[in-house]
């Protein structure tokens, strides 16, 4: 099969360099970077060379195969579509798509069927949702799942570029918590986004669900702690053997794991054990790269299950979406 003529829009942005770099990694080379006005003209690097960054606009989105967007809600609504009806098969990661009937949602360890299902947009889940449910996934396939309760530590990066300045040119005594994220009623966007996005991936429109977001001062790493209650009894033990075997899943030392998790593409887990205030309850650490699993890696996992099953296919000029 020819090589796919790919795009990555954002380029310049957190996640779009660590997109470059996973597609460097994984030997793609038709690749083009584009991203606003303003960083437009600029270079960055990509493997052992530089790209010129190109102005991303409905008209320059053509002639690629594969686009992944890494940009605003707005950015995206406007500019997808535009790169799907050009040919291309876009893997967004914004919030414009991810709850839209019709359009798969995709985190390639749980419901990678349902990539598919795709009429040129697939939505890459926000990254505390892949984290989530890497892990909610082996657990409800062993014993289903009744109740879940989570609180997440998300760090900066997950803000974006300008949120990692910030941090990095903060005095020790301007550090904080924070909430920044917009208010509906008594609870966050992010968290909202938490529930909806795990409940349709899982296909559990009705779990039972809170979450508690908060942002703290860490440049890279999202970590969770999950209060879990499964319909049949999990022993710690059997759920750490559970999880052990997942893919995508490395049990660690809580301790250790915002650490380790940086630079990795696993979702470190530890602290399993039994919570003694719910039937059939687990509590349960995560740790993950929220750049990478939960962003650019699980993307080109995506695209990849596309050109596996041929939903990708070649042309005398390129590769085009079927």
């Amino acid at each position: 099969m020819p090589e796919p003529a790919v795009g990555v829009i954002g380029a310049t942005g957190a996640v779009g360099t660590v997109e470059l770099d996973l597609l460097a990694e994984r030997g793609y080379e038709d690749v083009r970077a584009f991203a606003s006005e303003r960083s437009a003209g600029t270079r960055v690097t990509f493997g052992s060379r530089e790209l010129e960054v190109e102005l991303a606009s409905p008209d320059t989105l053509s002639d690629l195969d594969l686009c992944f967007f890494s940009v605003g809600t707005a950015a995206s609504a406007e500019l997808v579509p535009a790169a799907v009806e050009n040919g291309a098969v876009c893997v967004d990661k914004s919030s414009a798509f991810r709850l839209a009937e019709g359009i798969p949602l995709v985190v390639p360890e749980v419901n990678a069927r349902r990539a598919d299902e795709h009429e040129g947009i697939v939505a890459n889940p926000n990254c505390s949702t892949i984290q989530l449910v890497c892990v909610l996934e082996p657990l409800r396939r062993a014993a289903g799942l009744r109740r879940v309760r989570v609180a997440t530590y998300q760090s900066a990066s997950g803000a974006g570029d300008a949120s990692m300045k910030r941090l990095l040119e903060s005095r020790p005594d301007e550090v904080s918590v924070t909430m920044d994220w917009p208010l509906e009623g008594d609870e966050f966007e992010e968290e909202s986004k938490l529930r909806e996005e795990t409940r349709k991936i899982l296909e559990l429109p009705e779990l039972a669900f809170i979450a508690n977001c908060v942002r703290v001062p860490v440049l890279v790493g999202h970590c969770q702690a999950i209060w879990v209650e499964t319909e049949q009894v999990l022993a710690p033990d059997d759920a750490r053997d559970v999880l052990a075997s997942a893919d995508s899943i490395r049990l660690a030392d809580p301790a250790s794991a915002p650490y380790e998790a940086v630079g990795g593409d696993d979702v470190l887990v530890g602290r399993i054990r039994r919570d003694p205030t719910a039937a059939n309850g687990l509590v349960l650490f995560t740790a993950c790269d929220n750049l990478r699993k939960g962003a650019a890696l699980n993307a080109i996992q995506i695209a990849e299950l596309l050109l596996e099953d041929e939903r990708v296919v070649a042309d005398d000029r390129h590769l085009r979406a079927v």
